[in-house]
Formats: structure tokens, sequence, C-alpha cells
């Protein structure tokens, strides 16, 4: 553990009404009072933590700024050590000269997620926490943020503390039917052991279910808007993303390339493609459009099928529908607004949610959200409840589950059990990597360097 003090300015550059620049380390309290000075003659050094103190940041020069400096004591901060926070006026100068002052009394620049990773090696959060840290700050909707925060508050981890206590315990069994086989004849039999890891296999099966939904949650879902041309795509993707991403004209064809967008649909997020109108075309251009836009319907999680409810199913709109078959789709029956011709019942036979929406009237949006949250399987999702929220996490857990499907399979086929309890340690060490209880500093070094700086 590096025993420097850092710091860094901790909110976006740019101007605001208030910035933050923090510092963390053995010396943040000494180095801070060489140029802030507080009101009524207050000192950060002699302050107790969880105090706040008006004052002065200065320099040679003279004063820089009025500011207040929070000060927090170890262990009790957010990474373990002594920190300083300085909440200043936003300007880019004032935060870049109070970050300089820092610098120039002792402390070194922070680097990518250096705070929260002094938190995990300072026994603050496991790693897994750590994690929840960056999505509850990408979060980008209700849902990912309750879920993040919930992961932060550690809903993963503890159901991970109870798969390994159970699993040290099974291992323990073994070890000590190992020792002395004679004397723990009875307590440990091929059958019931089968059983436990049977168990906790469905334990991590249920945790390895939510990585699909848990994904959707933090990162969106990959969606593309499709259909003939004309049919209102463009319209629609304009008024999901509040402004004029796709070009709109009565001109069949007129988006020729995928346009991308990530938007809120209520507590949803999704990440957004507007594709050329699927047809069969003449035009080169139009043509590598319409390529496009059919690998992304084969690529998405989720398809938007447009239709127009003013005309009548055509040949293009049967070809669409073929290629729909077992897909996940929402049909949207657009352009209520005007008299309606189509044949939604022979739409219904295949996409089983079809909700009606007029694009350019806005309207039926709330429906369109429902509809989502119902195909994705999202719409009843508790996201208090422990949810994997990145591949690493997953891929660990795949890794368990493999070793204890093998353990299983090895009693099943009259392996000794002192040979099982290898592969049961195998999968404890993978889940003891998630939570950064078993982890290489090349690991840690990786998962931190997804985290801004100042966090």
């Amino acid at each position: 553990m590096d025993n420097k003090t850092i710091a860094a300015i901790s909110t976006p550059f740019g101007t605001g009404g208030i910035g933050l620049v923090r510092m963390s380390g053995p010396d943040s309290h000494i180095i801070a009072q060489q140029f802030f000075k507080g009101y009524a003659g207050r000192n950060i050094a002699q302050s107790p933590g969880y105090t706040g103190l008006l004052g002065r940041i200065f320099d040679q020069a003279g004063d820089v700024d009025e500011a207040i400096a929070f000060v927090y004591k170890a262990p009790k901060s957010y990474t373990g050590e002594d920190i300083v926070e300085f909440s200043c006026h936003g300007g880019v100068w004032i935060l870049q000269r109070v970050l300089r002052l820092c610098l120039e009394n002792g402390a070194e620049p922070a680097g990518p997620g250096e705070f929260t990773k002094r938190a995990f090696l300072n026994g603050k959060m496991d790693l897994a926490q750590a994690e929840a840290v960056v999505n509850l700050i990408n979060a980008q909707a209700d849902s990912a943020g309750r879920a993040a925060l919930a992961a932060r508050d550690g809903a993963l981890s503890t159901k991970l503390k109870g798969i390994v206590e159970n699993l040290v315990y099974q291992s323990a069994l073994l070890a000590a039917w190992s020792d002395d086989p004679d004397e723990d004849e009875g307590m440990v039999t091929a059958e019931g052991m089968a059983l436990a890891l049977r168990d906790i296999c469905g334990e991590i099966g249920s945790l390895l279910e939510s990585y699909d939904q848990g994904r959707m949650i933090y990162e969106g879902i990959h969606t593309v808007i499709a259909g003939k041309p004309n049919v209102g795509k463009s319209t629609l993707m304009n008024v999901l993303s509040g402004t004029q991403r796709s070009i709109v004209t009565e001109i069949p064809g007129t988006t020729r390339d995928t346009v991308e967008e990530t938007i809120r649909l209520g507590s949803v997020v999704l990440r957004l493609y507007d594709t050329a109108g699927l047809r069969q075309t003449a035009d080169y251009v139009e043509a590598i459009g319409v390529a496009r836009a059919e690998r992304k319907i084969e690529e998405a999680q989720l398809i938007l099928a447009v239709f127009d409810s003013s005309q009548p199913l055509d040949d293009e709109d049967n070809r669409f529908l073929k290629r729909l078959v077992g897909r996940p789709v929402v049909a949207v029956i657009n352009k209520t607004d005007l008299p309606n011709l189509l044949d939604v019942a022979k739409i219904n036979e295949i996409v089983e949610d079809c909700i009606l929406i007029s694009a350019k009237e806005e309207d039926g949006l709330k429906e369109l959200e429902n509809a989502v949250k119902r195909r994705m399987n999202i719409y009843q999702l508790d996201t208090s409840a422990p949810l994997l929220a990145n591949e690493r996490q997953k891929k660990l857990m795949d890794r368990a589950f493999e070793s204890l499907e093998q353990a299983i399979q090895d009693i099943g086929e009259g392996v000794t059990l002192d040979a099982v309890n290898v592969e049961i340690d195998d999968a404890l060490d993978v889940l003891l990597a998630i939570t950064g209880e078993k982890v290489t500093d090349r690991v840690i070094d990786e998962v931190f360097s997804k985290f801004c700086i100042g966090k």
C-alpha cells in the first residue's frame, strides 16, 4: 500500500457553481493547512473528523477563493485515510489552482479510481462493492441507480459470503474426513456431499441468470428500430432522443446509415439504433444501409418493429415479419392519428407485444416503456436483489459453477472425496476473486483503471 498523499479534482471539468478538490493520505491535513486559513483561527490539523471549516484558500500572491474545507480522519473516511475536501467555487481556473497548491505542498496526482482503490485496500469495501461505485456514477435511470446502490451497500457481496461460507464448511468436512476417515465415518457421504453441492450450484445458477438483467440495467438495452421505409422510424428515434437525430421527410429511404443514441425511456435505458428502411433497392448507397440494418437486427437484444397503421400490410412487411419469428420484439404500430388500414391481428400472430402509438403526436410512449419492460423481463425486477454487474464477475461465476459441476460429476463416477475437494477449492478461489479476497495486483489495477480520476 502506497503511503503517499494524493490529490485530484473530483468534479467534472468545466464551469459550475461548486467544484470539489479531494486530498487523501497521511499528510493531507498538514498540506491543506499550508494554503487554507479557517475563519476565527480554526485549524484543519486540530479539527475533529466530520467537520466543515469556512475560510480562505491563498497563495503567495494573496487570496485564491473562499471555500469550505471538509475534514475527515482515519479510519472513518471514504478511503480509510485522513482526507480534506475543498468545496470551492466551480471555475476551471480556481479548481486547477487549488489542485496545484495541493501538489506544490507535497501531494501527488491521484490516478484513475485511486481514492476508491485505497478504500478497497483499506478494507472499507470489497471489490464487488468498488465496481458498483462505477455503475452508480454511470447510472442513467432509476433502476440502474437503485441496483448500483444496493450492490455498493453489499447486496451481491452478502450473497457471495453465504455461498463461500457454505463451501468452506463442505471443504472442512472433506478435509477432516481425509485426515481420519474411520473417526468421521458416516458424517461425510458421497450422496450428502453431492446434494449439498447441487444446492450451492443452484444459488450460483440464480446469480448467473441475473447477469443479462443486470447488464441491461447498467449498460442499457441494445435496441434496433426497424421496418420498411416511411413507417415513422426516424420520427420515433427523434421523439425518444428528444432531439432531431434522424432526418425525417416524406421521401422513402431518407435514412441510409445507422444513427445511434442512448436514451432513457421512463426507467429503462435504451442504446438505440435507427436503421435504413428494409426494402429491395437498386440504389447502391441505400443498399449498403439496408445491409447494415439487417446486421443490426441480428445483433440486437431488442427490436422495435415499426409498422404504419394507415397502410395495409404488403410484401415488404410480410418478409419483415418472417424475420421476427423467435426474436425479442415489440411491434410498434405507428401513425394511429390517421385512419387505420392495418391488420394488427396478423402481426399479433407473430409478435406477442403490440402497442399503438403516434410518434408524431408523442402518444403511447408509456405503453412502449411497459411493453419493453415486459418483453425483456425487467418489469418486476427487484433492484435490491444481488445482480452480477459486469463480464469479470460473470466469467468468475461461470468458472465456479463449472468446478462444482465437475465435483458433482466426480462424485457420481466414484472419485474419492479428497480429490473432489480440489474442485471445491478451485470454486472457492474464483468466488473470492469476485470480492477481491484472492486477487492479483494486475486484476486490481485493471478494475480501477475503469474509474475516472477523482473517484
